[in-house]
């Protein structure tokens, strides 16, 4: 009995099969794999936004102004006029102010909202909310604003430095909020004063 053999080759088995793969894939040639993180690209999607922000100013002007003014005048021509005295005047003004103003703010926080709308470039337009309360104090955070795509991390993260016409609130309410706010008698103070 007679073997035989075939010997195929790299390229050949390659092209072999090949030609025999026909069968279709079972999910789309645009869809997105399943290991792949799922970046907020459309209306209803979430983003979580990672909140640093931070501002320092500071201004100072001062203010030194001198003014020194005089004039004469003399007895005139004629018989009424010339008897009239020498008249004189002098006098000095002076200004000096100084004033100087600082503010320095810091804001870190996490938050997630949600995409409301896809503008005509691809941008996204978000919105969101988040209330902490802990012991009668309640802690409110509101952000809005618009987020280019590319912009978004693989996590899905972005920095509230990269959004567009960020609006960024934060508001307390509670015990704590209510010390800092100037009782009655002081605001009626405040006012006529």
């Amino acid at each position: 009995m007679r073997k035989t053999y075939i010997l195929f080759t790299t390229v050949g088995l390659a092209l072999l099969m090949a030609g025999s793969a026909c069968a279709e894939s079972l999910y789309p040639v645009d869809a997105t794999p399943t290991y792949a993180k799922k970046r907020a690209a459309k209306v209803g999607d979430i983003l979580t936004i990672l909140i640093v922000e931070s501002a320092s100013s500071s201004a100072s002007a001062s203010t030194d102004a001198k003014k020194t003014s005089s004039s004469s005048v003399g007895p005139g021509i004629g018989p009424i006029i010339s008897s009239i005295p020498v008249l004189s005047y002098g006098g000095n003004d002076s200004l000096k102010g100084s004033g100087s103003t600082k503010r320095d703010m810091s804001f870190t926080t996490t938050m997630t909202v949600k995409v409301t709308k896809v503008d005509e470039a691809g941008n996204l337009e978000i919105e969101g909310t988040r209330t902490v309360q802990t012991n009668k104090e309640k802690e409110e955070v509101k952000l809005t604003g618009l987020v280019r795509p590319q912009d978004v991390t693989a996590e899905n993260t972005i920095m509230s430095s990269s959004i567009a016409n960020a609006q960024i609130t934060h508001t307390g309410k509670g015990p704590v909020g209510d010390t800092q706010k100037k009782g009655l008698i002081a605001t009626i103070l405040g006012w006529l004063f």
